[in-house]
């Protein structure tokens, strides 16, 4: 201890983080916001720079299955009966 009663300890924060370009776990200091491992960081920087920016996530939109008013599933009648006699609630 010192002479204000605080101990002097040489530590350094790290956080576990995996690397976005292997996958591999390494230690970074805590809130440096690096996202690449050592070993990854060289071959990251010789990537080209993307032109755009990320593109907004869009579902895709297909057909739509439609099936004719005529067409019955097997047992829907006597199922639709038994709800209703129990008060509708399945």
């Amino acid at each position: 201890m010192n002479s204000s009663g605080h101990d002097e300890r040489n530590e350094i924060r790290v956080e576990l983080k995996y690397c976005e370009h292997c996958g591999g776990l390494w230690l970074r200091d805590c809130g440096s916001g690096e996202v690449y491992c050592p070993a990854c960081q060289p071959e990251v920087a010789q990537l080209p720079v993307p032109r755009k920016g990320p593109l907004r996530a869009r579902l895709p939109i297909g057909r739509h299955a439609v099936l004719g008013r005529d067409y019955d599933f097997e047992g829907c009648a006597a199922e639709d009966d038994e709800l209703r006699v129990r008060g509708g609630a399945a």
